[in-house]
């Protein structure tokens, strides 16, 4: 067989593959696939080797890897199990596919995060801050959180002197503790309390008697604490005293704690004071002792390190000062209507709201007429916080009004003046006091987390440890930099570790587990991995397809689901599915090496890469006008150096860049937010700008981001998009509809009446999986129709609602071409290229680009007129060669309506294919945010 010498693009300057792509006995062979559009595949994947699965959009591809391949892998993990252990994760059902052989343990990467929840982080997620905690628990230099100074030892002779400097007359508990935050019964510490002679314990905050103790849940953490005295501060006692901290500090360690009730609080209430005295770590200025780090004090997911006011969150809801307050509220006065929350009230209200205002105004000698902007920094930060008098604030005055009203509508309001802002007390970091004053080399964990990955990659490979921690710190350094480097290498030095999980792309999420993969070490796997491209600008690609190499070197087995050409060109094999999209895919038109395909006629995707085919560029450019414009002035979010921008209006705008350069920090944390609340409608607070130009018309804004279009099941492409109420009150107003009484909500599957009482309405039922991601199995009452039988008995043209459902879009548009209201909107579908789609497919089954279609057509179909922006992500993600001809087709027929676009894109078809080009870089992170180049 011929080697690999072809001719590449001249564009390109990536290598060819490391050796000819020969297929191997050794090969995992797929008989009768028949997953959604397969048809009775028979095909053989070669191990070891990168396999490249390609193909127009619906021809089957994510069916044969991840529906197919991987899910055949995770049944065969399953029946692997013990028989105790697969009752509590049930048996997965054989796949639609005959039988598959010389399959390898399956690991699937795709586009969707495995977890929403808040808390997760690229720290957590890479296990790179598990490393980081225990290296701060046992490296960093502790200093005091109040003053900074170093933390210093105390003596047993301090620790008393200290607690008889408490007030006279105050009751105080010794006590020394023993467990911190540990799970278990730990009868073996009580024993030693009684072997010591003492009586009384703490016990999760509460005294009790040793003797009487029960049994402790051994599921639960405890604090356990030792009573060694109870004492009444008096003179003199210091004897006794001495004698009971000094039993403490052996029965704790080296740690003291006292708990005392001030004798002159006049609260009903009795509040305690803590304080912890440590013969190794106290602040001799502070007098404030601590006891010594553990990687649980460095865990914003632990009690024991997370900030106790937002509980490691790193944000709470409140109401937004930028939001109560008008966006030009520095010439209005609080008597001219400053207060934007107050503006919905009637009158009387409004005044009864101010007068409490005025008299705050007036002991400051303020007039109530002054406009704000003539407030100095401290008296607007007393006007929203108060001044801890009489004066409570804006912020308090609408959260009480928020706790109190009966008006759902009012409460309503309220709400949209809340919004997530960093934490004031751990600004943001998630972590308590004790972690934020622990450093290395003069940089603390937040300091580090804070960093570009790229960042702190230098500074672990510089870290040098004293000899008294060298031999704990130098392999865990080491092992974190191994880590970062494999998430440099995958084009992501441009991120932190402190970045929550669900802000990141699909594509950037991918990269983080596949990094994870690569760290992990794993031999003999095979990864499923779905278009890790995404995201990734052409410059980015070489180190992406090194990575994916690097884990062919190990041995393992790759298959990658994409339509980058990079990638396929350094394939060992490619499958090309097709010819078409949905009914008309499913079959492999093509199996073999790059060379090949390049010559193989039956093959779309070989047209493409040997140049028969190309997508076609505009023959004339339009030319932007001076007067149509938007421009932002002094943008300065995240990476962004202080840069004007200016994107002419009518014309198809791209704003391209290298991944982290700042293209969506500038379009759609900048931009989007401004622009719609010009527009007068509800947005985020936009990041920094000092100023928004607007030349010429704009009428509105639709911004199409890659969200999840749902997140229940319940969602389809049919009720985001609107079609589905059309389609309901169709089958409503048939003959056989109205003789039975049916109204259109009879055919909600959210009704009792017409939906499945087996599933629910879902079509599918949820297997729960203990140690596992839960599995949807189909319905065995409706087979996944939805519907109860009698609401299929109704029919329209012979087609009940569920086999519309069912039908793919590009078959809808001919089936309902008489109905405008309908015909419109899923003729808009199949124009983005989503014919192979059916209506009925759940939201939660899309994949970021094609989420990002939907909403685009949605809004086709609503026809909205001219002076339209549309703000789209990448919409090519997932898009074959010939459905991005399609799709510029759909974005060059909006501008020629009137209307302008602009698409952040790496895509190189798509760019060339713009009118207007602005770049960001020239690198990632704090080296790009620049406009390199425009025009």
């Amino acid at each position: 067989m011929a080697g690999f010498p072809v001719t590449f693009d001249s564009a390109s300057t990536l290598s060819k593959p490391e050796r000819p792509a020969e297929p191997r006995g050794d090969a995992i062979r797929i008989r009768g696939a028949r997953l959604h559009n397969l048809r009775n595949l028979e095909i053989e994947i070669p191990r070891g080797q990168l396999v490249v699965v390609t193909g127009p959009s619906g021809s089957g591809k994510s069916s044969l890897a991840i529906g197919t391949v991987f899910a055949e892998g995770q049944r065969q993990y399953i029946e692997t199990l013990s028989t105790y252990a697969r009752q509590f994760v049930g048996n997965l059902p054989r796949g639609e596919v005959d039988s598959i052989e010389g399959l390898p343990p399956t690991l699937c990467i795709d586009q969707h995060p495995s977890s929403s929840s808040p808390r997760s982080t690229v720290g957590t997620v890479t296990e790179i801050h598990d490393y980081l905690r225990v290296m701060m628990a046992r490296a960093a230099d502790i200093h005091c959180h109040q003053c900074g100074s170093p933390i210093r030892q105390s003596s047993a002779e301090r620790i008393v002197a200290s607690i008889e400097a408490l007030p006279d007359g105050a009751r105080a508990l010794i006590l020394a503790p023993m467990v911190r935050g540990r799970r278990g019964k730990h009868a073996e510490v009580f024993e030693e309390i009684r072997k010591a002679g003492l009586l009384r314990a703490r016990v999760d905050g509460q005294v009790v008697e040793v003797d009487s103790l029960g049994e402790l849940d051994a599921r639960k953490s405890h604090a356990i604490e030792a009573v060694t005295d109870r004492i009444v501060i008096r003179p003199g006692g210091g004897g006794r005293l001495e004698e009971s901290v000094r039993l403490a500090l052996r029965l704790g360690d080296g740690t003291c704690q006292v708990s005392w009730l001030d004798p002159t609080e006049e609260s009903g209430d009795e509040t305690w004071e803590e304080a912890i005295f440590s013969t190794r770590l106290a602040c001799p200025r502070c007098n404030v002792a601590y006891a010594e780090l553990e990687p649980k004090n460095f865990s914003f997911n632990s009690p024991y390190g997370a900030c106790p006011e937002c509980e490691g969150l790193g944000w709470t809801e409140q109401f937004d000062p930028d939001l109560i307050l008008d966006a030009g509220a520095g010439q209005l006065s609080l008597a001219d209507g400053a207060v934007v929350a107050w503006r919905d009230l009637t009158a009387a209200a409004r005044r009864k709201r101010l007068a409490e205002a005025v008299a705050w105004l007036a002991s400051r000698k303020i007039d109530e007429r002054t406009p704000l902007a003539r407030y100095s920094p401290a008296q607007r930060k007393q006007l929203l916080d108060g001044d801890g008098g009489q004066w409570p604030g804006l912020v308090t005055l609408l959260e009480k009004e928020r706790a109190t009203t009966f008006s759902e509508k009012r409460a309503e309001v309220l709400e949209s003046f809340r919004s997530l802002v960093a934490c004031p007390a751990c600004d943001g970091s998630r972590l308590g006091p004790q972690a934020r004053s622990a450093s290395i080399e003069g940089r603390t964990i937040i300091d580090i987390n804070r960093a570009p990955l790229s960042n702190a990659l230098e500074f672990f490979r510089s870290l040098e440890f004293e000899p008294s921690s060298r031999d704990v710190g130098a392999p865990l350094a080491a092992e974190i930099s191994r880590r970062l480097e494999f998430l440099c290498d995958v084009g992501l030095g441009y991120l932190t570790l402190d970045r929550p999980a669900d802000s990141l792309s699909g594509g950037e999420y991918q990269r983080v587990r596949l990094a994870t993969a690569i760290g992990s070490g794993l031999a003999n796997v095979c990864y499923v991995l779905d278009e890790p491209t995404i995201g990734l600008h052409p410059s980015d690609n070489e180190r992406l397809i090194d990575s994916i190499q690097e884990l062919k070197r190990n041995g393992s087995s790759i298959i990658v689901v994409e339509h980058d050409a990079d990638i396929m060109r350094r394939a060992d094999w490619i499958i090309d599915m097709g010819p078409g999209a949905g009914r008309f895919g499913g079959d492999c038109v093509f199996a073999g090496t790059f060379a090949q395909i390049l010559d193989a006629p039956e093959s779309v995707t070989g047209q493409f890469l040997s140049g028969k085919r190309t997508v076609r560029r505009p023959e004339t450019r339009r030319t932007a006008d001076s007067s149509h414009a938007v421009e932002l002035l002094g943008a300065s979010a995240h990476n962004l150096k202080n840069i004007d921008v200016r994107i002419p209006l009518g014309l198809f705008v791209s704003v391209t860049g290298v991944s982290g350069s700042g293209k969506s920090t500038l379009v759609q944390d900048t931009l989007a937010p401004v622009l719609l609340r010009h527009l007068g409608r509800a947005a985020p607070r936009p990041l920094e700008l000092q100023a928004l130009r607007i030349h010429g018309p704009l009428a509105n804004l639709v911004p199409v981001n890659q969200r999840p279009i749902g997140r229940s099941p319940r969602g389809n492409t049919a009720t985001y998009s609107g079609v589905m109420q059309e389609i309901r009150k169709l089958f409503a107003s048939t003959r056989e509809a109205r003789a039975r009484g049916y109204t259109a909500s009879r055919f909600s599957f959210n009704s009792a009446a017409g939906r499945c009482p087996a599933c629910q309405g879902y079509g599918r039922q949820r297997i729960e999986m203990n140690f596992l991601p839960d599995v949807f199995a189909e319905c065995p009452e409706c087979q996944g129709r939805r519907y109860n039988y009698q609401t299929l008995e109704v029919r329209y043209r012979g087609h009940s609602i569920a086999d519309v459902l069912a039908m793919p879009i590009s078959e809808v548009c001919g089936f309902f071409e008489n109905v405008a209201s309908i015909h419109r909107t899923v003729c808009a579908l199949d124009d983005v290229g989503l014919g192979y789609l059916s209506l009925g497919q759940p939201s939660t089954t899309l994949s970021g680009g094609e989420a990002q279609r939907v909403k685009l057509a949605t809004e086709l179909g609503r026809n909205p007129g001219g002076h339209t922006l549309y703000l789209l992500d990448e919409p090519t993600t997932g898009l074959h060669f010939e459905d991005v001809e399609r799709l510029l087709g759909v974005l060059h027929r909006l501008v020629d309506q009137g209307n302008s676009v602009l698409v952040i894109e790496h895509h190189r078809d798509v760019v060339a294919a713009s009118d207007w080009v602005i770049e960001l870089g020239p690198g990632s992170g704090d080296e790009g945010g620049q406009i390199i180049s425009e025009g």
